[in-house]
């Protein structure tokens, strides 16, 4: 049986891979781990919760040989906004939190590390629409310079060490469960709660601004597919190029609409909309479809009703909560 740490297990991807791990592999079996975040109730009640810095090596091995992990999904990493804020802290974040990982998984023979990387790799010399697998790779943000460093990094790894690292470039993440934790990306999962509770939203990138984007149960679904992937079909040792939809966010305003026709959505971009405009609008991903059949779930249409039934049903029980 695995036994599974989930690293950033209180961020966005990671809250909700840790409770779907946890059913597939058993909670005692799946270790969640956050830092700064606090962990959800569901969380904490479901299995076993450690405090890690995963900056802070020994704090990290202290876990691993605690409950003899065997396999690591490292989420813990500081996003694209925050990060333009302070990129030094990005940096030692992201990086020192990732040598960190491959160093254990190296020392301790870890059985498989998963690793998420970002469409942030790209810049602008990258064709932006269905960008290749294989483009130049020259970010414009220190979330990105990281993430093109950790590709190097988990390849390095695997071909040095022989660490069976495995990865994805992640577009946008959708999720209703946890709020958005300071990406670009963000207002797609804010415009949804501001639709349903005040009918109005201002969105900080153009309405003409096309990003790739992903439902949450299909960035979960990626992971675990991946991870579950027999080693001889992993030909991609850097990171896979990874989508499910792309759409504008005045395409995404229009959608909402459908089922809130007064909702009026205002666009006011900030410094977000360079970032933004930096990334591809579409992703070819047909590299991981051929070698570990992927396959996503959502489109916008299924996404976005998915999305409004559960945070209507989320919003209504958290008022009753108040008032009881």
């Amino acid at each position: 049986m695995k036994r599974i740490l989930v690293t950033g297990a209180t961020g966005q991807i990671g809250s909700e891979l840790a409770l779907e791990l946890r059913k597939k592999y058993g909670n005692e079996n799946v270790v969640a781990a956050g830092h700064k975040r606090a962990p959800s109730e569901n969380l904490l009640k479901s299995g076993p919760f450690e405090t890690v810095d995963t900056t802070m090596k020994d704090n990290l091995a202290r876990v691993v040989k605690e409950y003899d992990i065997d396999t690591v999904y490292h989420l813990a990493a500081m996003l694209s906004a925050v990060g333009e804020q302070n990129p030094q802290a990005a940096w030692h974040v992201n990086m020192d939190g990732l040598h960190n990982v491959l160093e254990i998984a190296r020392e301790y023979e870890l059985v498989r590390i998963f690793w998420p990387s970002s469409i942030a790799v790209f810049g602008q010399e990258a064709p932006r629409i269905n960008t290749p697998q294989y483009s130049v790779l020259i970010p414009s943000t220190m979330y990105g310079v990281t993430k093109v460093a950790g590709e190097l990094l988990c390849n390095y790894y695997f071909t040095r060490f022989g660490v069976d690292v495995r990865s994805v470039r992640y577009p946008g993440i959708i999720s209703s469960e946890t709020p958005p934790g300071g990406g670009t990306t963000d207002y797609a999962v804010e415009i949804f709660y501001e639709a349903i509770k005040k009918k109005r939203y201002i969105c900080f990138v153009r309405e003409d601004t096309v990003l790739p984007m992903m439902y949450m149960p299909d960035c979960m679904k990626a992971a675990i597919d991946l991870m579950d992937a027999d080693s001889s079909a992993i030909e991609c040792r850097t990171s896979y190029n990874l989508t499910s939809m792309s759409f504008s966010a005045g395409e995404l305003a229009a959608e909402i609409r459908k089922y809130y026709p007064e909702f009026k959505c205002d666009f006011k971009p900030d410094f977000r909309q360079q970032i933004a405009d930096s990334w591809p609008m579409s992703i070819d991903d047909g590299r991981a479809r051929k070698d570990w059949d992927w396959k996503p779930t959502y489109d916008l249409s299924a996404m976005t009703k998915d999305m409004i039934e559960k945070l209507t049903q989320k919003l209504e029980m958290k008022i009753l909560s108040s008032k009881s």
